[in-house]
């Protein structure tokens, strides 16, 4: 993809190096990215362009969309991602008109202007750093939810540990261990003006002075950039400490090596980006942000600190009082507690998991994707929901077939009107940027077969050959399987109905269908234990990709049962799409984990046929249902 990043950087914040990083990831897989900001040098090795993206006068403004605009024409850029609420005005206006996708990530709470209702300026796709904020933009904002993204900061953790290693020799020193003979010191990392220079001006004040008294060993550092703009109080509090206590007091001031100094850190006090890169290195944190604190980072508490980005940020507005007494006693109990020591090995690897740079920035690609498609496919995608296409009619209680010869009117009807059924890999390979969105069909349609039947080889597939269709089959994990089991289980007066072998599946294969996973063996994933779904889940794409020599990319839900947690196990076994039957949003990307299917019946008529293909269907079927 071709990527234009836009933020303010009148200093190099959290949401600077969240650009930076992204900006080089995504260069590292073979994208083309551009940044333009207010720095005249960022850390990475795409174009820029200065510009004062910060400056809000309208004519400035103005100025800045005209930039970004013809970058975006002269480059051929595929989408635009802003990284300040400043930028995403700029973005906003300089894109209208086009058909160029804007993604804004949004750092922090938002002042609640009347303009924000007036102008949709964030873009296509939202990107939310934290749940908390997630909450704030739905509830406070009133942004739709369908277009926020949850997606976290993004930390090259070996990457930075590597350079400040480098870093540390070429300065003499060593990467010494958490509990080596260093003198322990605690840190403030994070910027020193607006809220987070309010929190260090109270530490300064009620703080650290008792805890450099109390250990006589203890250094402080105070690291981060905008010292300048410390409130007056704060920098009264701290020529005192300097006064007190020398040279135990480092005033650092901004430094490209925050790695290197968490390394030689007992404690840090920040939140963020901070917090992230602390806990990912092993480091103790006291979650401290302009939201309020969230104390001493442990296993118990580590979900409700990240929800706040660790300090951060608010779900709903709220008094950001702390109770500088607590921070107090918290860091003193930790010092006196036998001095350094190291985040448990499980949260570490936890954190890491969670904000490793790779995901990020795979997730951050699948947001762009997502909006590309969205601005290019607008409207909405039928997917069709079959099963069993038998020669006769069927004694079921379920009628979830449709006879050979009815189904043939299907595919005349499809051709008629025009349809072109695509397959999911097809759709996602347009997302990629792998085809051109030019020869996207204007009218597309995704047909799906769920399970396996023998007479989808022996009926479905010449038939489709016949119109030269592909579609979707969805398969079981477990080849052993070779009937309708879970049917017969639930009623044994249903009619038994034999699946493929593993040779007519194949043939599939082999004529260009996607093959799907469906579980190992059909079960309702909703009454498993959680980790049995996750299995039956992850385990059919391994073992249907090893046997059948294909990619398998969706995922359809038996019986349509999912639920939040269900959804999440499904991205994360690596699905780029999860397939409901009957529940679902009103367009695919508004979530790819729950895409609405549409269920296909023995005695569907011209009329059934256009209503369940038509752009409005969706949107008629949540009226009649009351959903």
């Amino acid at each position: 993809m071709r990527i234009l990043h836009v933020l303010s950087a009148e200093f190099f914040a959290g949401s600077a190096a969240y650009a930076v990083q992204l900006a080089e990831a995504h260069r590292a897989q073979g994208h083309a990215v551009w940044l333009v900001s207010d720095a005249e040098r960022l850390p990475t090795g795409a174009p820029q362009i200065q510009a004062p993206i910060s400056n809000r006068r309208y004519g400035q403004r103005l100025r800045n969309g005209r930039l970004v605009r013809q970058l975006v024409r002269a480059e051929q850029i595929d989408v635009v991602h802003a990284h300040s609420r400043a930028a995403s005005w700029v973005c906003y206006f300089a894109l209208r008109g086009l058909k160029i996708p804007l993604v804004s990530t949004v750092h922090g709470r938002q002042h609640l202007h009347a303009s924000t209702s007036l102008f949709d300026i964030y873009g296509d796709k939202v990107i939310a750093i934290c749940a908390n904020l997630k909450t704030h933009l739905i509830e406070e904002v009133r942004m739709a939810p369908t277009k926020i993204v949850a997606v976290p900061n993004g930390v090259a953790f070996d990457e930075q540990l590597a350079g400040s290693r480098e870093q540390l020799q070429g300065d003499g020193h060593s990467l010494l261990p958490a509990n080596g003979p260093q003198a322990p010191r605690i840190a403030f990392i994070g910027r020193f003006n607006g809220g987070k220079g309010e929190r260090a001006a109270a530490l300064l004040q009620h703080v650290f002075p008792a805890l450099l008294a109390e250990f006589p060993a203890l250094r402080l550092a105070l690291i981060g950039g905008e010292l300048a703009h410390l409130p007056a109080a704060g920098k009264g509090a701290l020529a005192q400490l300097q006064a007190d206590f020398g040279a135990r007091v480092e005033v650092v001031g901004f430094t490209g090596d925050v790695a290197g100094w968490l390394a030689r850190t007992a404690l840090t006090i920040g939140a963020g980006r901070v917090a992230i890169e602390a806990l990912g290195a092993g480091r103790p944190v006291l979650a401290l942000g302009e939201a309020g604190y969230a104390g001493l980072v442990t296993p118990a508490n580590f979900e409700d600190a990240a929800a706040s980005n660790f300090g951060d940020i608010s779900a709903r507005a709220a008094p950001s009082a702390v109770d500088f007494g607590a921070v107090l006693a918290e860091a003193r109990a930790f010092l006196a507690g036998g001095g350094p020591r190291a985040v448990p090995p499980a949260l570490q690897a936890v954190v890491r998991a969670r904000y490793g740079l790779a995901r990020v920035a795979a997730e951050v690609l699948a947001v762009y994707q997502a909006a590309r498609m969205q601005k290019a496919v607008p409207g909405f995608l039928p997917v069709l929901m079959y099963h069993k296409i038998p020669d006769a009619p069927i004694a079921t209680k379920h009628q979830i077939y449709v006879t050979k010869d009815h189904f043939e009117q299907h595919l005349a009807y499809f051709q008629r009107r025009g349809l072109t059924p695509i397959t999911f890999a097809d759709y996602l390979q347009f997302a990629r940027g792998e085809r051109p969105l030019a020869d996207f069909p204007a009218r597309p349609i995704v047909l799906t077969f769920d399970d396996g039947y023998r007479d989808n080889y022996t009926n479905l597939l010449p038939l489709m050959r016949r119109y030269g269709y592909r579609g979707v089959l969805y398969l079981l994990g477990d080849f052993t399987v070779d009937h309708n089991r879970w049917d017969l289980a639930a009623d044994p007066t249903e009619p038994r109905a034999d699946l493929m072998d593993e040779a007519q599946k194949r043939e599939f294969v082999a004529a260009g269908w996607e093959i799907g996973a469906h579980t190992m063996s059909h079960p309702r994933l909703s009454t498993l234990p959680l980790s049995e779904a996750t299995a039956e889940i992850q385990c059919s794409k391994t073992r249907l990709e090893q046997v059948l020599a294909t990619e398998v990319v969706s995922f359809a839900y038996p019986y349509g049962d999912l639920n939040e947690d269900l959804k999440i196990a499904v991205r994360a076994a690596g699905f780029a799409f999860g397939v409901a039957t009957d529940t679902g949003a009103l367009r695919l990307e508004d979530d790819r984990m729950q895409v609405f299917r549409i269920n296909m019946f023995p005695h569907e008529t011209t009329g059934s046929l256009f209503k369940k293909t038509a752009p409005w269907y969706r949107q008629y079927y949540r009226w009649k249902r009351g959903k």
